[in-house]
């Protein structure tokens, strides 16, 4: 696909994944228009990291997912949209299941709708390998079942069949794409790998919750191909695919890795504010994403290794703003 001139509205473009899959638009000649949470003090989150020519590009429209008409207005004029916008902290879930509900069920029906109502060409809507719980095969599929074990769970899962939903009900041309644990620069201290990261770096031990349960995590690099093939694929309109490397490791071994790299070796205390209610911990998390390869022409490249060693990189120069003693929800 040639981007060069395509309108792009991207929901949640301040965030983490958001602000990768920003920049790597305007570089190939888009033109975006992030949607970001309006605040007083006009913060755009990581999109003031972007470099300066990137920033100049960007057409920011500020408002609230929750509000139908900012979305509508938003969507105008657009030719695809990559819906991103969500709150998605697991604990702050637990304390807010409300909020959560409102934002990420509401939010994404909002966006729905005025893709519908303006006539964008596709909506690329971002789902989470949280919603298949605990594994109970893998490498987990498309195919296996939807376990909402936690309140932001459960409302990715009603999100996503608002998107199958609104494909089979409007024909409204929907690609499901189900990121496996991203990490890299630029992510905040709420996941576990800038959490390792930094109190590896200055730190006198590490604190963490459960070292136990296995995850497959993606370089966001590797995460933002997968969105943009999934726009750039005809075939992929209506289905859901999985993105991740199809490898897993548990959080302790995770911590063992990251201490090699930095060169230290410390302490390991437990936490207990880290630690999920037992039956909402998903154990085992590991992608089987061959639908992703067979059809989007996708699949993760960069190593655990690698990727950790680029975000150690970002991270060290920016050691001030990750806190290694303050617990982040």
């Amino acid at each position: 696909m040639n981007w060069s001139g395509l309108r792009v509205l991207v929901t949640g473009a301040a965030g983490f994944i958001g602000s990768h899959l920003t920049e790597e638009l305007v570089k190939r000649g888009a033109r975006v228009r992030p949607f970001v949470r309006y605040n007083s003090s006009r913060n755009l989150g990581w999109l003031s990291d972007l470099p300066p020519a990137v920033r100049r590009e960007l057409d920011i429209f500020a408002g609230d997912l929750c509000d139908a008409e900012a979305v509508s207005e938003a969507a105008r004029g657009i030719d695809i949209v990559f819906h991103l916008g969500a709150l998605i902290s697991i604990p702050y879930s637990y304390a807010h299941p409300r909020e959560v509900v409102e934002t990420n069920v509401g939010g994404t029906l909002n966006v729905l709708t005025a893709a519908r109502d303006r006539g964008v060409q596709k909506v690329v809507h971002t789902s989470t390998s949280e919603v298949y719980g605990t594994a109970l095969y893998a490498p987990i599929d498309e195919h296996h079942p939807l376990q909402g074990q936690s309140p932001y769970a459960a409302s990715k899962i009603a999100a996503d069949k608002l998107a199958e939903s609104f494909f089979c009900s409007y024909d409204l041309p929907v690609v499901v794409v189900r990121p496996f644990n991203a990490y890299g620069p630029r992510q905040s201290m709420r996941a576990v790998i800038p959490t390792i990261l930094a109190q590896a770096l200055t730190g006198d031990r590490i604190r963490l919750g459960d070292l136990s349960p296995k995850r497959d995590f993606t370089f966001v690099e590797d995460t933002v191909q997968g969105f943009l093939r999934a726009a750039e694929t005809d075939d992929a309109v209506g289905g859901v695919f999985n993105l991740g490397s199809g490898k897993e490791i548990s959080i302790g071994d995770l911590v063992k890795v990251s201490l090699s790299l930095v060169g230290r070796d410390l302490p390991v205390e437990q936490d207990d504010r880290r630690l999920r209610p037992p039956r909402s911990e998903v154990r085992r998390l590991c992608a089987d994403s061959s639908r992703a390869k067979a059809v989007l022409g996708w699949e993760a490249q960069v190593s655990l290794w690698e990727g950790l060693e680029q975000t150690l990189a970002w991270m060290a120069g920016r050691a001030n703003q990750f806190p290694k003693d303050q617990y982040l929800v």
